[in-house]
């Protein structure tokens, strides 16, 4: 039996390899067997699912299927007519009170990767007492798979655009109007991705001038993975800098993430990202309430929550955490070091778009340059240069590694001495000058992520050398 695993965020695997149709049918089957376990515990929902899918390689055939399995469950499912940010999905399970919803798509992994994330009633990423429950579920039961026209004819299958709706909330809650009257010049990277042309579509007809490169279809995202990093943002990089724009958005494959780089084409790191976000929300929107970051977050969301009194809350690498946090606690904004966001008043949710808006509004709202901002924030926070290196490895040699530190933890990490140990994701050495070292193994990819973050750029690479090092020598 092949084996199927959720990781961080759902289930991922390799088109044709483990991401088969067979399979498919067996996750939406083990995820049909769950939600109607849920029927009576959710009675106060709709009885009902969203199925959306992203721009990959065979999505709307995987979308399909999977509502195909859905319905011949007995449960009825409004069925995305064309690609849709992941954000839509989950804001259409709180928009028309469903039971859940599934989105595939692999996110910001390479092409070919797919995948499929189950969204929980409280419109976020399902946490591992739900995924467990699915995996326990595969070929629990028989595979109900009827012919979509039948089931369009029973009236089980609908099908429905529903970004509209998403787009309508963006556009209540982001001051558009503020953003129009700036003279921004703005360049938008939607990376071959179901960020399409939204941002440009919300803001046109004011001084703000949007462009946007990257908003068709490619299944194979132009040869680069669909993330919004370097390298990947490179082109973003240089058109922002050569057409000397204000500043550069990217959002990723399924538009939940959001990557930013300054004027002259420099790239902001996802902590630097969040932190203009938080501050924002604080100083020009004066909201309150706690911050959640992973373990892999930054020195400087700490400074500014000591600074404003705020509770800051830290979880394992996973929005599902971040997501679970936020049903419980007054959460102002949640964020992963990947540039996936979430706010106060919305869905538990990443949103690229939502992010990049917010951004803007916040250059429009202070009347100064991206650049001017990050200035005055290291001026009063200090510099924090953040860097991380995915490290392609065998299983035996992860398995080592992990070992390794577990049973020989380091004690210095170059010239510094480590003063703390978190061990709860992965191993991470927080060193004496509040610079940290961290290696952990990735939740969707066969790699291993090493991270570093200290007050120069330099000393960050040499740290991801290091790690380098300790990988070669097992």
């Amino acid at each position: 039996m092949t084996q199927i695993k959720f990781g961080t965020d759902g289930w991922r695997a390799v088109i044709s390899d483990t991401f088969t149709f067979d399979n498919v049918k067996k996750v939406a089957q083990a995820m049909a067997d769950y939600v109607l376990t849920q029927k009576a515990v959710l009675s106060d929902r709709e009885f009902k699912v969203i199925v959306g899918y992203d721009t990959r390689f065979l999505s709307d055939r995987y979308a399909e299927l999977t509502a195909r399995v859905m319905a011949s469950n007995g449960i009825p499912v409004i069925l995305a007519d064309r690609p849709c940010p992941t954000p839509s999905v989950s804001y259409a399970i709180k928009d028309k009170n469903l039971v859940g919803g599934v989105v595939i798509t692999a996110s910001h992994n390479p092409a070919r990767y797919n995948g499929m994330k189950y969204k929980a009633h409280y419109s976020g990423s399902a946490g591992p007492d739900i995924t467990k429950k699915m995996e326990l579920l595969l070929d629990a039961n028989p595979i109900k798979c009827e012919p979509m026209n039948e089931l369009k004819l029973k009236g089980m299958i609908a099908m429905e655009n529903i970004i509209p709706r998403h787009i309508a909330f963006i556009k209540r809650y982001v001051n558009v109007a503020l953003i129009k009257k700036a003279p921004l010049k703005v360049i938008v990277d939607s990376m071959y991705g179901t960020g399409n042309s939204y941002i440009s579509e919300l803001l046109k007809g004011g001084k703000c001038k949007v462009d946007t490169i990257h908003n068709t279809v490619n299944p194979s995202f132009g040869g680069i993975n669909p993330e919004p990093i370097m390298p990947n943002l490179r082109e973003l990089a240089i058109t922002a800098k050569k057409g000397r724009y204000s500043i550069g958005l990217a959002t990723d494959g399924d538009a939940d993430r959001l990557g930013v780089v300054l004027s002259d084409g420099s790239p902001l790191t996802g902590h630097k990202v969040m932190t203009l976000l938080l501050l924002h929300l604080l100083e020009d929107r004066k909201m309150k309430g706690d911050v959640i970051q992973t373990i892999c977050g930054t020195v400087l969301i700490e400074k500014i929550c000591v600074k404003y009194g705020l509770k800051m809350h830290e979880t394992q690498v996973g929005f599902k955490y971040i997501c679970d946090l936020m049903g419980k606690d007054d959460i102002l904004i949640g964020g992963e070091e990947t540039g996936g966001v979430a706010f106060k008043n919305y869905i538990p949710e990443r949103d690229g778009i939502l992010s990049g808006l917010l951004i803007l509004e916040m250059l429009a709202a202070r009347r100064k340059s991206l650049d001017r901002i990050i200035k005055d924030i290291e001026k009063e926070y200090g510099t924090y240069e953040y860097r991380r290196l995915d490290l392609r490895v065998p299983d035996a040699k992860k398995k080592a590694l992990m070992e390794f530190l577990k049973t020989k933890p380091l004690k210095k990490v170059l010239d510094k001495e480590v003063v703390e140990v978190k061990d709860y994701d992965g191993y991470k050495f927080i060193l004496e000058d509040r610079s940290w070292f961290m290696m952990r193994l990735s939740g969707t990819e066969p790699i291993v992520r090493v991270y570093a973050e200290a007050p120069s750029g330099k000393k960050a690479m040499a740290m991801l050398e290091f790690g380098k090092r300790i990988v070669e020598g097992l």
